[in-house]
Order: structure tokens, then sequence, then C-alpha cells
């Protein structure tokens, strides 16, 4: 079982924010992360930054990777 994170608004405030900043739409970001293993729809992102659906882990390490920069970005504010 893979772990998840609990939901929280702000940080998917902090998801709708950093991939604006780095010019993504949820489609473009989620074909990235699929081509780099994630199994993961838009729909399913889209629920992510609602607060609606617990970010997994492999995704936000992930999201890392694509953004370049450190965990605490996700975190604002929280």
């Amino acid at each position: 079982m893979e772990q998840k994170l609990r939901r929280d608004r702000n940080m998917g405030s902090n998801l709708r924010k950093l991939r604006k900043e780095h010019h993504f739409s949820q489609e473009k970001l989620c074909a990235e992360l699929q081509r780099r293993g994630c199994d993961i729809g838009r729909s399913t992102y889209e629920k992510y930054e609602c607060g609606e659906l617990n970010i997994r882990i492999s995704v936000l390490i992930e999201l890392k990777k694509i953004y370049n920069c450190s965990y605490d970005a996700f975190f604002e504010n929280l």
C-alpha cells in the first residue's frame, strides 16, 4: 500500500500555484508525470488541487523533480 498525505486545501493551493508558475496545464503536467512513471490522470490531479483526494508520495516526489523546488514549497502556509 502506497503512503499518502492527508488532504489539506492549502496544499492544493500550493500545487496549483506551482503548476501555474511553471506554465503547465493540468493535462500537460499529468502527461509529464505519466512519462516519469506516475499513473495519474487529469481528473485525479484536479482532485489533489481541490483538496478532495490525498496526494500520493510518489507523485509529490516527481513534482519536486519537475519543479526543481524544495518540499517546503508544497507545505507553505500549512
